[in-house]
């Protein structure tokens, strides 16, 4: 009976405890057979409350110490009991993979998200910048491949094909290839073969119809006449060629006064003009404009190297006679014995110069022309022995451009002349110098070499004196 009466207790105990939970422990630890332990120590053991990060573009940036404490921002959550653990551990692995995606690549981790983002955004905008203008700086010709010194006529081309492109157009030039029509362009072998490159500027886009034409004068000036209004707005190249007349030493019309006194010219007036035709080359040459500026060697190199050709062109322009008798006479061949074979080959030079000379005549070349003709013929890079000889063949091209511009204002109606006055420019060396030597100079100088006398002539200067070089 005692047993059933503290077994009824017993079940009755536990009765009430199911409905009424736990008794009141003060001071004491939780039981481990609680159902639930408080809720002060249920977020200990859970950590602290963290909410999913907002959006990227709505959080404020952070400082690079690193995230801020929990208690520094306090969590907006609703009224009411807190949310179950599980609820709680499955929001804490999101903010991970979101960590990443607020610092991006260029983050060191932490806080610092935030700002290093739009701090990395701003650098990749300032190396763009940077890159396009180091590619501004480098951009090659499309022809060529050479600096490129800006947009022209469609394309990012260099001044050589720029300048090449606009006189082939504008003279309407046709150009052929001695090969198969596939030369290389390039810096190197640009120049080699004009029908290739003309292709490549045609095929790399550069436009015929962007070439301006000009406006054309109504009427035809008189030859020579440079310095008319038509030509003062090129400055430089007005005064250039104005400098190169001006350093002739002796006018055109003195050498005519002196052929025409003796219809047939004799022995002493042959020697006498052609010690005068010498001795002008390099007298103008020492007084044309950077010619005295370059080094002494390498003024007696061109001289030495051109002479032949510049008194060529110094026959023509005065418009020396050439019978075959006084020549003859001059060179002191007609009384020495001489084979057969020995005065064929003389003759054939001899007719040789006549026709150089009488070519030049045909096309009626002034006195301006002359002068740029010259010194294309002076300033020419192949001599032997050059100090520089890179700024020789620019002094070439200067008077190239001169010349150029001078017929394209002064001849608007021949667009070919200044393509005929250049082809010239290669046959005069077809005429030989020692032939010029034999034919002229050997009764004034003998034996000396023709090149030892232009050096004299160079360094003295008008003091320089010949036999026959009486006429004032």
């Amino acid at each position: 009976m005692s047993m059933a009466v503290n077994s009824w207790r017993n079940e009755d105990h536990l009765t009430a405890d199911k409905h009424h939970g736990p008794p009141q422990q003060t001071g004491l630890e939780p039981s481990p057979l609680d159902p639930c332990p408080p809720d002060t120590d249920h977020y200990a053991d859970t950590g602290p409350l963290r909410l999913p990060p907002p959006p990227p573009q709505t959080q404020p940036p952070h400082s690079a110490a690193g995230p801020p404490p929990p208690q520094a921002q306090p969590p907006q959550a609703p009224i009411g009991p807190p949310p179950p653990s599980g609820a709680l551990q499955a929001a804490t692995p999101q903010q991970t993979p979101a960590t990443p995606t607020q610092t991006g690549p260029g983050s060191q981790g932490g806080g610092g998200a935030a700002q290093n983002g739009p701090q990395s955004g701003s650098d990749s905008g300032s190396n763009v910048t940077s890159n396009n203008n180091n590619n501004s700086q480098h951009i090659e010709c499309v022809v060529c491949h050479d600096k490129s010194s800006g947009k022209h006529y469609g394309q990012f081309t260099c001044e050589g094909c720029k300048s090449f492109f606009k006189r082939s157009v504008r003279r309407n030039l046709t150009y052929s290839c001695r090969a198969n029509r596939n030369c290389p362009i390039d810096q190197h072998h640009r120049n080699q073969c004009q029908y290739c490159r003309l292709k490549k500027c045609l095929k790399m886009g550069m436009r015929r119809e962007a070439v301006q034409r000009g406006r054309m004068p109504p009427t035809q000036p008189g030859p020579g006449q440079y310095l008319d209004g038509r030509f003062e707005g090129h400055t430089f190249l007005s005064g250039y060629i104005s400098l190169l007349l001006r350093a002739e030493p002796y006018p055109t019309s003195r050498y005519a006064q002196c052929m025409q006194t003796n219809s047939v010219m004799g022995i002493d007036n042959i020697c006498e003009l052609a010690a005068r035709l010498l001795f002008s080359a390099v007298e103008w040459a020492r007084n044309i404009p950077f010619f005295p500026d370059l080094q002494v060697t390498d003024q007696v190199a061109l001289l030495r190297m051109c002479w032949s050709e510049l008194f060529v062109l110094n026959a023509s322009q005065c418009s020396m006679p050439l019978h075959v008798a006084p020549l003859l006479a001059a060179s002191g061949l007609h009384a020495s014995p001489m084979s057969a074979d020995r005065v064929v080959a003389f003759m054939d030079h001899i007719r040789i110069f006549q026709e150089q000379v009488e070519k030049l005549k045909a096309l009626h070349v002034d006195s301006a022309e002359y002068s740029c003709i010259k010194a294309i013929v002076l300033f020419t890079s192949d001599a032997c022995g050059l100090s520089d000889a890179a700024h020789i063949e620019a002094l070439q091209e200067k008077s190239q451009c001169a010349l150029e511009e001078y017929v394209r204002s002064q001849y608007p109606n021949q667009p070919n002349r200044f393509g005929k006055l250049l082809l010239r420019l290669p046959s005069l060396r077809t005429v030989s110098s020692h032939v010029i030597e034999q034919l002229f100079f050997v009764r004034l100088v003998g034996k000396t070499p023709i090149e030892a006398l232009i050096r004299d002539m160079l360094l003295s200067g008008s003091s320089f004196s010949w036999p026959y070089m009486t006429m004032q």
